[in-house]
């Protein structure tokens, strides 16, 4: 998604070139391009799907047959990880609290279908701001709570800097979660102000923003992470420009920071 204005051929092109050696997918692009054909576009060129974007909304259209498609969809094409935002408060509603127990219900019944199949389900937490509308899952503490029953290597959480970055219990609860095993991505972008109009593209390009990445590298390598790191940004600016441009910063941008 940081460079949606890419097709996927150019996508796999652009990371071949630069040596990115993965790629997380959403499923919309791959709808778009066919299941299939996306699998051997990636699979030809070499490189990992290291994550499947997304699953859950479970509190507000609890479709888990649809859950059950992105998980066939995560097998076709070769990830073992699928991210779940898992839906805000149902229709009128203002509990979250009952909220999140949909959320641990709808896990309840994914997660032997997802495990039989040999994926793992990704709870990620969202800033507070779209308990409402996106996620009742605002924090890594919550997020590792409703894994919590479940076996570590079938349910974990997604550590992603722009959501969580402003929790100071959130040190504690990366080191918890590596401590488990259940870090099952780590997802990098940096915090912008002022935000735009409707907040959700306001993900920064790595070090426009206040975010100490750098010092979320390290807590992840210090929680026993050794797994991709993903770099996910929503930016109608970035998506104005030249897709391959704003690739070759981003890796660049990257690799500055991962050095």
């Amino acid at each position: 998604m940081t460079v949606k204005q890419l097709s996927l051929p150019e996508l796999t092109e652009g990371c071949v070139r630069l040596g990115i050696p993965g790629v997380g997918l959403w499923r919309g692009p791959v709808a778009e391009y066919g299941l299939e054909a996306t699998a051997e576009l990636v699979r030809d060129a070499g490189l990992a799907v290291t994550t499947l974007c997304r699953g859950g909304f479970f509190t507000t259209a609890a479709d888990l047959d649809d859950n059950r498609a992105a998980v066939d969809e995560a097998v076709a094409l070769g990830t073992d990880t699928l991210v779940l935002v898992s839906g805000g408060l149902p229709p009128g509603g203002r509990d979250l609290a009952a909220a999140r127990g949909l959320i641990a219900d709808a896990l309840a019944e994914l997660v032997p279908y997802a495990a039989e199949r040999g994926v793992r389900l990704a709870i990620e937490p969202l800033h507070p701001m779209y308990a409402a509308d996106r996620c009742a899952v605002s924090t890594l503490d919550q997020a590792l709570d409703l894994a919590a029953p479940f076996p570590a290597g079938q349910v974990g959480v997604v550590v992603d800097t722009y959501h969580v970055w402003w929790d100071d219990r959130a040190p504690a609860a990366v080191a918890r979660a590596g401590e488990q095993g259940r870090i099952h991505a780590f997802q990098l972008a940096d915090w912008t102000t002022p935000l735009p109009a409707g907040v959700l593209n306001g993900r920064g390009q790595l070090g426009d923003g206040t975010i100490d990445l750098r010092a979320w590298c390290d807590r992840l390598d210090a929680a026993g992470y050794t797994g991709p790191v993903e770099v996910e940004l929503f930016n109608d600016e970035l998506w104005a420009r030249d897709g391959a441009e704003v690739l070759e910063e981003t890796a660049r941008r990257f690799a500055r920071l991962a050095g």
